[in-house]
């Protein structure tokens, strides 16, 4: 799918939690421009709840306070759109492919209808077996986000 394929007015991006906690703890890295990107008038970040607890878990367990409050600074900044909780028996028919841990992350991105998920997970998640299983979206890196951007957009 190319960015001018998608006939929402801003495209949904779903943003995995290792995006969030990437982008806490560097200002400057690719998850960070991600969230920057889905602030603007193209694209929209969206997420489920179970994913930010994820981040927010992993963030306390890890990092520092700093981190945490970035974390929250760019949840608040980003303003993602919750997906509803998907049930359980969504979540199975994704389990085959991705596994048990992280089939409620593809259920609630094809959910949410994303065009896009962002994942800094290539073991599970952003590996050819999962993009060549034919799920509804485009599972993408946020490096492989930022170039699709880019060249669709190139800057003047």
């Amino acid at each position: 799918m190319t960015v001018t394929e998608h006939p929402l007015e801003r495209i949904p991006v779903f943003v995995d939690a290792s995006v969030w906690i990437a982008a806490a703890a560097s200002p400057t890295g690719g998850s960070s421009l991600v969230l920057e990107v889905c602030r603007g008038k193209r694209f929209a970040a969206i997420c489920s709840q179970r994913v930010l607890l994820e981040a927010q878990q992993n963030i306390r367990d890890k990092m520092t306070t700093h981190e945490m409050a970035r974390f929250y600074q760019l949840l608040a900044a980003a303003s993602p759109s919750l997906v509803p909780p998907v049930a359980a028996e969504a979540e199975i028919q994704y389990e085959e492919i991705v596994g048990l841990k992280d089939a409620h992350v593809v259920a609630a991105a094809v959910h949410g209808e994303a065009a896009f998920l962002v994942t800094l997970d290539r073991k599970h998640l952003a590996n050819e077996r999962v993009r060549a299983a034919g799920l509804p979206l485009e599972m993408l890196t946020p490096g492989e986000f930022i170039r699709l951007i880019l060249a669709e957009h190139p800057v003047p």
